[in-house]
């Protein structure tokens, strides 16, 4: 894992950090707009210096956008793991409301797959001509 400064002073570019963990800049620079992350500082340049804390910031907000949770949700939670305070409660809610979510949408696919399987199984050939294109493509 590439560090800043061998004292320790945060200097991790966007490049770097985007290099290493696998997330592109443009994502990054988003995720600074949105609050979800914040640099330690900028340069003398202006440029967005990062500490080594970025990393499980990243994977943190990769592994909750991976359940879908929405962005307004994951900046609280960022919220509150800078604060300091224990999140695992709001954590824990998001992950139950996401499962339930997730449960809600199994029964409505499988909901559609058995009426489509349905459909199929009723499924009668008209035997009627196809139309000039198919026949030509067919042939």
């Amino acid at each position: 894992m590439p560090t800043g400064d061998p004292h320790g002073a945060p200097g991790l570019k966007i490049g770097q950090v985007a290099s290493y963990s696998g997330v592109p800049v443009k994502t990054i620079r988003f995720y600074c707009d949105q609050g979800l992350i914040r640099p330690a500082m900028r340069s003398d340049g202006g440029y967005r210096l990062f500490d080594d804390s970025i990393y499980a910031e990243l994977s943190l907000i990769r592994s909750l956008r991976a359940m879908d949770v929405p962005l307004s949700e994951l900046c609280r939670i960022m919220e509150v793991r800078r604060s300091g305070i224990c999140n695992c409660t709001s954590l824990k809610g998001s992950i139950e409301s996401r499962l339930t979510a997730i449960d809600q949408r199994i029964q409505e696919l499988a909901a559609m797959r058995a009426e489509l399987a349905e459909l199929l199984e009723q499924w009668q050939d008209c035997g009627g001509s196809r139309p000039p294109e198919e026949a030509k493509a067919s042939a």
